[in-house]
């Protein structure tokens, strides 16, 4: 079985566990930190990867560190994860779950061009249409390019809306060019 896929059973099943206990927002939020503090931590990388410490002494290790921190039935996921000896795919499964949540709960995340910092009347408006239009909750996130001269360019998942002024100046001038030939 490939990687993704196995990342994204192992994900599934965290999902179920986290509904089951109604928490899914803070469950993501905990297998990001994991995942953030592995990729950032070089000796916790060594640690989880290491040969020298067998399976079963790294799950002691990671159940004494979380018990009294974490959910019992988190604790006894990161332990089968790691005892599968799948522990490289924890931000994988950290991945997996967040785009399994969005989707569940219909959120998509857009990211939004704009030639100027957007006011609130603007966020809210751009937050509306691309919800109209895509069917589902949008999480925009603004970024600022004066060079498209105004209006707006999203981007949710692959496809691109592009609604900027420099690119109807483009698009003009490529008629009048067609039509001077």
């Amino acid at each position: 079985m490939r990687e993704p896929t196995i990342a994204r059973n192992y994900a599934e099943a965290l999902v179920s566990l986290a509904d089951r206990a109604g928490e899914l927002d803070g469950w993501g939020a905990t297998i990001t930190e994991i995942a953030d503090a592995i990729e950032g931590d070089t000796r916790l990388a060594n640690f989880l990867s290491s040969p020298k410490v067998s399976a079963k002494g790294k799950v002691e290790i990671i159940t004494k560190a979380f018990q009294d921190r974490l959910p019992r039935l988190f604790v006894r996921f990161l332990g089968a994860v790691i005892a599968n000896r799948r522990q490289r795919l924890i931000p994988q499964i950290a991945s997996e779950y967040a785009l399994i949540v969005d989707d569940m709960q219909g959120r998509v995340y857009a990211r939004v061009t704009v030639a100027s910092e957007p006011d609130a009347a603007m966020r809210s408006s751009v937050e509306k249409q691309l919800g109209t239009i895509t069917g589902k909750r949008v999480v925009p996130h603004f970024i600022v390019k004066p060079e498209i001269l105004g209006g707006v360019i999203a981007r949710v998942g692959d496809t691109v809306m592009d609604g900027s002024v420099a690119r109807r100046l483009e698009t003009l001038r490529g008629r009048m060019l067609n039509r001077a030939s």
